[in-house]
């Protein structure tokens, strides 16, 4: 019996060796806190301000005291992530805080006869602001034979625009917008003769509908050459390697101090999306067009008055001229109409191409297609007198002949 009692005492007191062990310090610490609270603060008890830290205190409880909330960091401003970038994101950057309100969306709406009767269809392109008198260019396919044409601006407001020209020669059209001046952000026009096959470049428009997109690249090659809705040659064509998708279609193309070099106008692709083959007419042909466009609606061109030619290769047969117009008027011979008796009161009639002028140069530069004809004559205005070489009798001759109007 006593070695049972003996035994439980033993226990107990090592029970409580082990819980003063354990927990005698935040036993202490607690018994402290309560007297501090309840007697007078004059008496010698030690107690430790929040902000000091405490050598009874438990490591945890000292590390929870110390700490601060968090904070969280206000938002960088646009300067100091500036600071972070290279040099050639920056002017990426620059470009697109200065060129994008310039750019717009541009929607047509056209009605038709389909298999189930009338039916609409709508199309989407780009554009961009040439004034502040609300001049918006963009390509001539863009709103080829639209019924309503809308116009997006940066601020999201959609106005309807008017075509007040179009020239399909070179997949331009100007439209006018009736919105005030302080929402009108117009372009700087570059100079597209000092493009350089390397040189880098800026897409800017709403491929897909994604308002505003900018897509970089370079500039591939110069002087290709693109056919146009009307079958003429576009001369000059600027190739890049700049991501172009439907709807890129009449926005702007920009050299690296946001001018404006380009009119974004096709991509060469199997898919209809971009291969890293895009074109754009270039800026100054375009600005050779511009007061016409927006002055009479159309590009009033020089015409030599040849109705109709025979290309063979060396140069092109003159076969039919329009009565009276500046070729007939300035000597140029067409083909002669020939008669032939073949007996029996039968005649055939026939064109003597012997009797033809070969026209071979324009300005003393060589022509060998209509295309390319049409182009050195229209490089003149309506009354100007150029030269045009023709071979007759197996001689070159030099003619002047002053341009009409067409």
């Amino acid at each position: 019996m006593l070695r049972t009692i003996a035994a439980h005492a033993a226990t107990v007191a090592l029970t409580l060796v082990l819980v003063f062990v354990f927990f005698g310090p935040r036993l202490v610490l607690r018994g402290s806190a309560q007297r501090g609270a309840g007697v007078d603060q004059s008496r010698d008890v030690p107690i430790a301000p929040l902000d000091a830290p405490s050598r009874d205190l438990d490591p945890t409880i000292r590390t929870e005291l110390q700490t601060p909330p968090a904070v969280q960091a206000p938002p960088a401003k646009p300067e100091e992530i500036l600071k972070d970038l290279d040099a050639d994101e920056r002017n990426n950057v620059s470009i697109y805080a200065n060129v994008n309100k310039s750019v717009v969306n541009i929607t047509t709406e056209s009605e038709g006869i389909g298999f189930f009767g009338d039916e609409s269809s709508s199309g989407s392109g780009s554009g961009f602001v040439i004034d502040k008198q609300g001049h918006v260019m963009t390509n001539f396919h863009v709103i080829q034979g639209a019924g309503a044409v809308r116009v997006t601006l940066f601020d999201g407001s959609t106005h309807p625009a008017k075509v007040i020209g179009q020239d399909a020669s070179n997949d331009v059209a100007v439209l006018a917008v009736n919105v005030a001046a302080d929402k009108l952000f117009p372009v700087v026009f570059g100079d597209s003769s000092r493009v350089m096959v390397g040189q880098k470049i800026l897409a800017l428009g709403n491929p897909f509908g994604l308002e505003r997109t900018l897509t970089t690249g370079i500039v591939s090659s110069l002087d290709r050459s693109l056919k146009a809705k009307n079958g003429r040659m576009i001369k000059g064509i600027i190739q890049t390697d700049a991501a172009i998708n439907p709807g890129n279609s009449g926005g702007p193309l920009l050299n690296a101090h946001g001018q404006v070099i380009g009119m974004n106008t096709a991509i060469v692709s199997q898919v209809g999306q971009s291969a890293g083959i895009s074109f754009a007419v270039p800026i100054n042909a375009i600005a050779r067009i511009l007061k016409p466009l927006i002055e009479k609606g159309r590009v009033i061109r020089g015409d030599l008055g040849i109705a109709r030619v025979y290309a063979t290769g060396e140069g092109l047969l003159v076969v039919q001229l329009v009565p009276g117009g500046p070729a007939e008027e300035a000597g140029i011979q067409p083909a002669q109409v020939r008669q032939e008796r073949l007996g029996m009161g039968f005649v055939r009639r026939y064109l003597d191409t012997d009797s033809a002028d070969l026209i071979v140069a324009i300005e003393h530069r060589r022509v060998k297609t209509v295309d390319e004809l049409l182009n050195e004559v229209e490089k003149h205005p309506p009354g100007a007198t150029i030269r045009v070489t023709v071979v007759r009798e197996e001689k070159p001759v030099d003619i002047q002949v002053t341009l009409g109007e067409s």
